[in-house]
């Protein structure tokens, strides 16, 4: 994935579902969320343990399926073996991109939502990305 790429996915996005959000403001999730909310990205958190609840100001969903919305981008913050099935969810939505956060790698979820025409961007973090690129607000 090219630098050019990653920066077409930070500007064509605009909704976000994060999976793996938190609560605790000390979480790399939470900081990330309130960077991409200050962004101007409209982020759907995911959490089933906080479903109903909100983070940041916006209610939190149990499931992908559960989002009232369009979702452009599925950023996972969840353990690599999660990744898999949290892809077939994103296909079962019709997401066009699936992220994985750094240090998260499943070069099966990978194949599987390339597969079905989607991007994938693997152990990276689009709080990092955004301002190297220059995309920062």
């Amino acid at each position: 994935m090219t630098d050019n790429d990653i920066a077409d996915i930070l500007t064509s996005v605009k909704t976000i579902a994060l999976v793996g959000a938190s609560d605790n403001p000390a979480r790399p999730s939470h900081g990330v969320m309130a960077y991409l909310l200050d962004q101007g990205y409209q982020v759907f958190p995911v959490n089933p343990a906080l479903a109903g609840q909100q983070i940041l100001g916006q209610r939190v969903y149990g499931r992908l399926a559960e989002i009232p919305a369009k979702i452009d981008m599925v950023d996972i913050f969840r353990r690599a073996d999660a990744v898999y099935d949290l892809t077939q969810e994103a296909i079962a939505i019709d997401v066009g991109v699936v992220w994985m956060q750094l240090g998260i790698i499943n070069e099966q979820a990978a194949v599987l939502a390339k597969n079905m025409g989607m991007q994938v961007v693997m152990d990276r973090c689009p709080k990092i990305e955004i301002p190297r690129l220059g995309l920062a607000k």
